[in-house]
């Protein structure tokens, strides 16, 4: 089996955009060799409480010009990689640290994956605030995870330095955007990719690994 960390951010539409590419890869490459652990990355490390979507994406990107080129790029990508983002229902840009935890505590149930999904969608197809306690407990319950004890966990302060030591350990790594994937804690490959390149490199370790069998 080979390692794929993912470095990623639930408030990131690339992020979005290059999981659903990795899913529809491995699910047309049955016999994939990825054992997936989601990584702390923090896209928007300014805001440490929600702020309004569009005043946010003014500043960062430079006018109302370049949101509407930024999301058009984005929706074209996404309508490629056969998801939605509505853009017009997202309120407020997150500070995204608790659905990081919730993502940290799914592993060790083997949600991971849906728990991601779930930010996913309650964000850029919903529009919900995932930085709400309440809005991460639903996704919890409707993951399978016991609801109570995330609601415990999210009212103290679980695993908080631990994410916060892996975002900057990132940094260190020389991580500077999201999605960032590490495979087999060797190679790096940045950005969201095509479901195509996702099955390239899927047959290129299978190969490798049925000739050293051999």
């Amino acid at each position: 089996m080979t390692t794929l960390d993912i470095y990623s951010d639930p408030s990131c539409p690339w992020c979005f955009i290059g999981k659903a590419n990795l899913d529809r890869a491995m699910e047309a490459e049955a016999d994939h060799p990825f054992v997936i652990n989601y990584r702390a990355f923090v896209v928007n490390p300014s805001v440490r409480q929600g702020v309004p979507y569009g005043e946010y994406m003014e500043l960062k990107l430079g006018g109302r010009e370049k949101v509407v080129e930024h999301a058009v790029k984005v929706q074209e990508h996404a309508a490629a990689a056969g998801i939605e983002i509505n853009f017009d229902k997202i309120k407020t840009v997150p500070n995204t640290l608790d659905a990081q935890r919730l993502i940290h505590w799914a592993r060790v149930e083997g949600l991971q994956s849906a728990a991601v999904s779930q930010l996913f969608k309650r964000y850029f197809q919903l529009g919900q605030d995932i930085s709400d306690p309440d809005v991460l407990i639903d996704i919890a319950e409707n993951i399978g995870m016991q609801a109570d004890l995330v609601r415990k966990l999210l009212a103290g302060e679980a695993d908080k330095t631990e994410l916060l030591e892996e975002i900057q350990a990132a940094g260190h790594m020389g991580i500077t955007g999201a999605p960032c994937y590490i495979v087999g804690k060797t190679y790096v490959v940045n950005g969201a990719q095509t479901t195509e390149m996702w099955r390239e490199v899927i047959r290129d370790i299978n190969a490798a690994a049925a000739k050293m069998g051999g």
